[in-house]
């Protein structure tokens, strides 16, 4: 069955998407939870129509991005946190933090645009985090983590 995504679904596709799903995923999950509709041939013209009037709109958003990168490119964060006398830490950092340490530098960046690349941070130490600033903008930062 063919549908239209209305958001971003991980592993399927981003918003406006025309995809190609099995009949029961579609009627049973994706269009009662609003995450879709069927792909009719009036909603595919509305879909273009949007698709052109946002796409003026896409240019001067993914502009913005990009000064946003140029920006944050290179900033080294400072994430504190308590460990233990051998350098571990009690709990571990994540994209909460990173986000808070952005916000005091003036970046308002959403934590879940925020990935770390390993998978949990347990130890002092220095890491990478990629940011993705927009569907096709992506800055990579490097951040110290340092014992309180």
């Amino acid at each position: 069955m063919e549908i239209i995504l209305k958001q971003d679904i991980q592993n399927l596709g981003s918003k406006d998407d025309v995809v190609v799903v099995k009949n029961g995923y579609a009627r049973n999950f994706l269009i009662p939870k609003g995450f879709a509709i069927i792909a009719s041939p009036s909603a595919k013209k509305v879909l273009s129509e949007n698709i052109k009037q946002r796409a003026h709109k896409e240019v001067k958003i993914k502009a913005e991005a990009e000064a946003l990168a140029a920006k944050i490119d290179g900033l080294k964060l400072e994430i504190g946190a308590k460990t233990s006398s051998t350098g571990k830490i009690f709990g571990s950092v994540n994209t909460i933090q990173i986000s808070e340490s952005l916000k005091a530098r003036g970046f308002e960046i959403d934590r879940k645009s925020i990935v770390i690349k390993d998978e949990q941070i347990k130890e002092v130490g220095t890491y990478k985090a990629k940011i993705k600033l927009h569907k096709e903008v992506f800055v990579e930062i490097e951040f110290d983590v340092v014992s309180e």
